[in-house]
């Protein structure tokens, strides 16, 4: 189980001993097993926890496909776009990414459009939850 602890989200564990205590069965789930079962074994509860263990599969992979698309569309953005996403997700006003930029409310308009286009973002609720999903650094306001 600690072998495959990198690969949990898309390979879940399902635990099964021979003969198990509370401590093995904790200690099992605390490393992310998502269910410790003990021989000899029930048919439900097994299917149960496979049925669960495909689920929680299928929907990380469906996540990590999601995220690799929204880096890709991060990474085509230029570094200026890059520049103006970072500070307008952090909730600075065009006016205050123009003055942070050196740049001219119009322009950073222009990038604020470029940046919501590239990303797919249709509100700027989506860009903000993309930026958190990113981790981009929030910039501080002076």
């Amino acid at each position: 189980q600690k072998r495959l602890e990198d690969r949990r989200r898309l390979m879940p564990v399902i635990f099964i001993a021979g003969h198990g205590d509370i401590r093995m069965a904790v200690t099992a789930i605390k490393a992310g097993a998502i269910e410790f079962l003990t021989k000899p074994l029930e048919h439900q509860p097994l299917l149960d926890a496979v049925h669960e263990g495909i689920e929680r599969s299928r929907s990380a992979r469906q996540d990590e496909a999601a995220f690799l698309i929204l880096r890709d569309r991060y990474a085509s953005l230029t570094p200026r776009e890059r520049q103006v996403m970072g500070l307008v997700v952090s909730g600075l006003l065009n006016k205050q990414v123009a003055g942070e930029l050196g740049t001219s409310e119009i322009t950073v308009k222009a990038h604020r459009g470029q940046v919501m286009r590239k990303m797919n973002a249709d509100s700027f609720a989506s860009l903000v939850r993309m930026g958190a999903r990113l981790q981009l650094p929030l910039a501080g306001r002076h």
